[in-house]
């Protein structure tokens, strides 16, 4: 039984939701725009099958367990199924999940045909994926946030099902379980537990529920250092010849996992099901309305589709989750986020979130105070709640701040700035306070690699702790911060106007070759996944005017974008990000994501103009292999959402969105009370990919940007385009 005030919360949830399909057009089908293929061919790493917005499961396809372009566990090329596993990450360079294999099949005498199907069955939408087997077994799956649904037909009334605890997408390691125990209940419900060690380490909760008695269990022989069962389950089916299978997960318990599936699908209707889920997410994509071109609208819904499907709620129905201590407790209003890919979207992923999903963000803030609480620092990258420590930087810092300032109040402001102050004062992983404060930046003897890019990053987050202070008060802290904000400038280099490594003793670091992208795991060195020239604009998102004085002025500031732009590249490795390359730019990884938006601070704005409108049309597509570069659970598609309505928060922790040029004629962004911000470009057509002149309600915009509270009050964009670029 729910508590009050978890039903309270559910109700005005309810209300939230019918308020916001009200709202809509309700004769649009947003969903007929979704092509979860796009990504799945080379390095977008995405995933076709089911998932819910927010939701814990992601039931779906796997080609492959193991490699770099298997880190979703799937391949659009592909054409070998290992089963159909129930978790997953969207776009990561990393392998974790993939959890509970399952693979229907029937006995022939072509024993390679279970492990095969037939590509132009393959199909997905929103919330529904199927393929049919070359055994003629017909998969179809579908999903409730913390329930997968698959539905199998059988050729004939024989029918197997093989289940694989030991399975998951491994990431450096084949041996995955350390320890499980899986039960037998009764002759339609598995259930079980797995403690996994990856990425992370964690445990996971399932249960599995037959709609049909197995007749017959088969257990087959472990192989070296497996710690997990698999089963065979033979089945006699009705005339039929369907099967259904339920998978509950929990990250707490057994009870935790039914309690799910009771609570989300209790029936066997698949067909309800699959509807509720295209209905929730009609609801989310429904909140922009487009006028474009059809090409257009697949790409912008299906980057919508990818941006909402994580951060993932992995708090059961009733609350409980387990802890990054690996307690149990209670989260507030039932929501406890996890799949947190920090570093990348809190740049242009979470600001967002906060346009078109308001509802969600307090959760998010409340999930990284929760997990400071019990690990004593912010969350750097969490999976099913566990840190990682992947990537570099505390970036949950800008995610509070940005927040704190527009104006998200279910949240602790005083809690929150007692964990930004001492995530960033108190060592923990890729973080030495002592080192960076004792020589105003981190020595690249003294600290083995990306010892620039942790001095630029940290810089960022200690220049958020400063603000958060200020506004609280607490203007001694605010005075440290802002100073540490500054050790950017202690690496700058006037020789070559670049951010180079600097050792204990003040030497520059040689050799340098400003172009080399260097990473921690293919080249150490000073950078991460990207090279000088890609992270001198790192400090840009919260001092632009601390650069074009390091540089010289707003000219010297123009030449250098210049350069940046048109330095060609020497042998891009995709391995370091440099994919999707104009120049030194490389779309296809996050530190660049706000540089092209810079322009609007240079001498020739509409010179970023026109890079926008090169990276839209050559490096995103609606094709499997329209995605370049890793999606990163959303940021490369926020990018794309945010760049074709014509803005981006280049100070992701700030309010305002820097104004590019819109890349369809007319946008609708629906808001809470009932209100639109709508973005109309007059004139778009043909070579017309500049920006004239630019009206917020009839009043002319001066400034090269427009706030967060004015997309939230509601207004009307109007952009004159042009095809001068002068």
């Amino acid at each position: 039984m729910s508590s009050p005030k978890s039903t309270i919360s559910g109700i005005i949830c309810f209300i939230s939701v019918l308020y916001q399909l009200s709202a809509q057009n309700p004769d649009s089908d947003y969903t007929l725009f979704v092509n979860p293929f796009i990504g799945t061919d080379g390095t977008g790493h995405t995933f076709p099958g089911p998932s819910m917005p927010f939701g814990m499961v992601q039931p779906g396809p796997d080609n492959r367990n193991q490699g770099w372009n298997y880190t979703s566990g799937y391949q659009y090329h592909d054409s070998i199924i290992l089963g159909f596993s129930q978790t997953r990450f969207n776009g990561t360079g990393v392998s974790e999940m993939g959890n509970i294999l399952l693979l229907p099949f029937v006995e022939t005498q072509n024993s390679e045909l279970r492990n095969r199907y037939i590509k132009d069955s393959e199909k997905a939408s929103a919330g529904y994926y199927t393929l049919t087997k070359k055994d003629k077994v017909k998969v179809e799956l579908t999903c409730s946030e913390r329930v997968a649904f698959h539905r199998y037909t059988f050729p004939s009334q024989k029918a197997s099902v093989l289940a694989d605890f030991q399975h998951g997408l491994c990431f450096l390691t084949d041996s995955l379980v350390l320890q499980s125990d899986v039960k037998t209940e009764d002759y339609q419900t598995i259930t079980g537990f797995c403690h996994t060690k990856n990425w992370v380490e964690r445990k996971y909760f399932f249960v599995i529920r037959f709609d049909k008695p197995f007749v017959k269990s088969e257990q087959l022989a472990k192989g070296p250092k497996e710690n997990a069962p698999k089963y065979i389950y033979s089945f006699n089916l009705d005339e039929s010849k369907i099967l259904q299978v339920k998978v509950a997960l929990s990250a707490v318990a057994v009870e935790g996992a039914k309690l799910n599936m009771n609570a989300e699908i209790p029936g066997w209707n698949f067909e309800q099901v699959k509807n509720n889920a295209q209905k929730v997410w009609n609801n989310y994509l429904g909140r922009i309305e487009l006028e474009a071109e059809p090409k257009q609208k697949e790409i912008f819904y299906t980057s919508m589709y990818h941006l909402l499907l994580q951060p993932s709620n992995i708090a059961d129905v009733d609350g409980k989750y387990r802890g990054a201590d690996d307690n149990i407790a209670l989260a507030p209003e039932n929501e406890y986020y996890s799949t947190l890919s920090i570093w990348d979207v809190y740049r242009g992923a979470f600001p967002l979130l906060q346009i078109i999903a308001p509802e969600r963000i307090n959760g998010i803030i409340n999930t990284l105070l929760l997990h400071h609480k019990a690990a004593g620092f912010l969350p750097i990258w969490t999976a099913w709640g566990q840190d990682n420590y992947c990537m570099i930087g505390n970036h949950a810092i800008p995610m509070i701040l940005s927040a704190f300032n527009k104006g998200f109040k279910g949240f602790d402001k005083t809690d929150a700035l007692k964990a930004m102050v001492e995530t960033s004062t108190i060592n923990h992983i890729n973080s030495d306070w002592e080192l960076y404060n004792r020589y105003g930046y981190y020595p690249f003897d003294k600290l083995d690699n990306e010892a620039v890019s942790r001095t630029l990053e940290s810089g960022f987050d200690d220049w958020c702790v400063a603000a958060m202070a200020a506004k609280l008060g607490d203007t001694a802290t605010a005075e440290t911060f802002l100073k540490r904000a500054g050790y950017y400038k202690n690496l700058y280099e006037p020789s070559t106007k670049l951010f180079r490594g600097k050792d204990a003793h003040g030497n520059w670091r040689t050799p340098f070759n400003p172009l080399i992208a260097t990473s921690p795991m293919n080249n150490p060195g000073d950078y991460t996944e990207a090279n000088a020239w890609q992270y001198f604009w790192t400090p840009a998102q919260y001092d632009i005017a601390g650069l074009k004085q390091l540089l010289g002025g707003t000219d010297a500031f123009t030449r250098h974008l210049n350069d940046f732009f048109t330095i060609e590249a020497q042998n891009p490795d995709k391995f370091l990000g440099q994919e999707a390359m104009i120049g030194q730019y490389a779309h296809g990884n996050e530190p660049g994501h706000h540089v092209v938006y810079l322009y609007a601070y240079s001498n020739t704005p509409k010179r970023g103009q026109k890079y926008i409108h090169q990276i839209i049309n050559e490096f995103h597509n609606n094709a499997p292999n329209g995605m370049i570069g890793n999606d990163d659970c959303g940021q490369m598609s926020a990018w794309y959402i945010l760049s074709t309505l014509g803005f981006y928060p280049v100070n992701p922790a700030g309010n305002e969105f820097v104004l590019g040029a819109p890349q369809i004629k007319k946008a609708t962004i629906h808001i809470n009370g009932g209100k639109y911000f709508t973005i109309n470009a007059k004139n778009i057509y043909n070579e017309n990919i500049y920006v004239e002149k630019i009206f917020l309600d009839k009043k002319l915009v001066e400034n090269p940007f427009i706030t967060y509270d004015q997309i939230m009050n509601g207004g009307n964009l109007v952009v004159e385009m042009t095809g001068s670029d002068k």
